[in-house]
C-alpha cells in the first residue's frame, strides 16, 4: 500500500467534525494501528508518491525512483482541494482541509485566533464553521450562492442550514466572493474587508486522476471505470472520489466524493481483484454533522424537478426526497433512519429489477 500522506489512513470525515471541534481525541483519527498492516502483512509505506505507471511491464514507480511490481493495481487517488488564486493566497494563516496534517495545522491556529472567515459553504465549509464556532471563534462565511447547499439539497434545506448556523452566531456574505486576503482579513468583490486571523478555504476538490492520465486510462471527469469498477486498463482498478462508474439506479455514469462510497468501493474492488466478477451496485449514502444537528442522504441526485418534505426540518424529524420525471432518485433524513434504510432497499429492490430477466 502506497500513500503520499505522511499519517496513516484515517477517518477523514472526523476532520471537519468532531476532531477539528475538540469533541474527538488524535488517537481516534487512524483507522487502524500500524501493528495492524504489520500483523496482516500489509506493507504500508508512508510518503511515498507515485510518479507514473507502466502499464505494460505493471510497475509503479514513485518520486524517489523505486519501483513496485503489480499483478493488479488499485488506484484510490481521492481529490485535492481546489485553491484559490488570488493574492495572499498563499499567506500562512490560509488553511485548507485535506488531511491529518491539515488539521493539526488549522487546530493549531484556531487556539490562537479570535475571528475566521470561511470561503465556501458547502459541506466542509459549513461542517468547519460549526467546528470553529464551539471553540468559540467568531466565524464569517463567504459563497458567491444564495443560498448554501442549495444545488444539492434544495433550496428550503439550504436555507434551514443558513438559518441554523446564524443561531449559532455564524455570519454570512452569500453571493459574495473574495478578491484578495491580506495578514488582516480578506477583501470582497465589492470592496468590503473582513478581519480575519484564520482563513479557511472550502471551495471544492478535483479528483486526483494526473497519475491515471499519464497511464493512458480514460478520463471522463474522472476515471471511467466499468461495473466491476476495472478501468480502460485490464487490471487496473480505481475506486473513491476519482471513480465514474455506471449506475444503475440514475442510468448515468457518475462519480460520488462521499466517504461510505469509497468504503463500499474498496470492498468490491477487493473482491474483483481476486476473480469475483462483482458488479458495484450499491446506494450512495453520506452524512453530515454540524454542531448537534445530523442529516443522511441516500441515493444521488445531481439534478431534480421535484422536491418533497414530509415531516419538519424546524422540528429535527423530516424525510426529503429528490424526485425528476417522476423518479425518486435520492431522500435526505433528519432523526428518521428507519426511513433512510427503508429508501436504501426501494432502491435496491428498483437496481435489482433492472437485471431480472424479461
Amino acid at each position: 500500500m502506497l500513500s503520499a500522506d505522511e499519517s496513516l489512513p484515517c477517518d477523514r470525515p472526523n476532520l471537519s467534525k468532531g476532531y477539528l471541534s475538540g469533541a474527538a481525541l488524535e488517537e481516534t483519527n487512524p483507522l487502524r494501528s500500524a501493528e495492524f498492516y504489520r500483523d496482516h502483512r500489509i506493507d504500508l509505506k508512508l510518503s511515498a508518491r507515485a510518479t507514473s505507471i507502466d502499464t505494460a511491464n505493471r510497475h509503479v514507480q514513485l518520486v524517489d525512483g523505486s519501483r513496485y511490481a503489480y499483478d493488479a493495481l488499485l488506484l484510490a487517488t481521492g481529490a485535492d482541494p481546489v485553491r484559490l488564486e488570488i493574492p495572499g493566497a498563499d499567506l500562512p494563516h490560509v488553511h485548507y482541509l485535506r488531511t491529518v496534517a491539515d488539521s493539526r495545522a488549522l487546530i493549531a491556529k484556531a487556539a490562537t485566533s479570535r475571528r475566521a472567515v470561511v470561503i465556501g459553504a458547502s459541506f466542509i465549509g459549513l461542517e468547519v464553521a460549526a467546528s470553529l464556532r464551539t471553540r468559540n471563534i467568531e466565524v464569517h462565511v463567504i459563497a458567491p450562492e444564495a443560498c448554501p447547499m442549495e444545488n444539492i439539497l434544495g433550496r428550503e434545506v439550504g436555507q434551514f442550514f443558513r438559518t441554523f448556523h446564524e443561531q449559532h452566531g455564524v455570519t454570512f456574505h452569500l453571493g459574495a466572493t473574495v478578491t484578495s486576503i491580506d495578514r488582516q482579513g480578506v477583501t470582497l468583490k465589492s470592496g468590503e474587508h473582513l478581519e480575519a486571523d484564520l482563513v479557511v478555504v472550502g471551495i471544492g476538490v478535483r479528483p486526483a486522476t494526473s497519475l491515471a492520465e499519464q497511464a493512458g486510462l480514460a478520463i471522463d471527469r474522472g476515471i471511467t471505470v466499468n461495473e466491476y469498477l476495472e478501468t480502460s486498463v485490464p487490471g487496473i482498478f480505481a475506486v473513491g472520489d476519482i471513480a465514474r462508474w455506471p449506475d444503475r439506479l440514475t442510468d448515468e455514469r457518475i462519480r460520488v466524493e462521499h466517504w461510505v462510497v469509497a468504503e463500499r468501493q474498496g470492498q468490491t474492488a477487493a473482491r474483483n481483484i481476486l476473480g469475483r466478477q462483482e458488479r458495484f451496485d450499491c446506494v450512495p449514502f453520506f452524512w453530515t454533522e454540524q454542531y448537534d444537528f445530523g442529516l443522511g442522504y441516500v441515493g444521488h441526485a445531481e439534478r431534480w424537478d421535484k422536491v418533497d418534505i414530509a415531516g419538519s426540518l424546524e422540528a429535527r424529524d423530516c424525510t426529503v426526497s429528490y424526485w425528476l420525471g417522476g423518479r425518486k432518485l435520492a431522500v435526505a433524513i433528519v432523526h428518521r433512519d428507519l426511513e433512510g434504510l427503508r429508501a436504501e432497499v426501494e432502491f435496491e429492490k428498483r437496481m435489482a429489477a433492472k437485471e431480472a430477466p424479461e
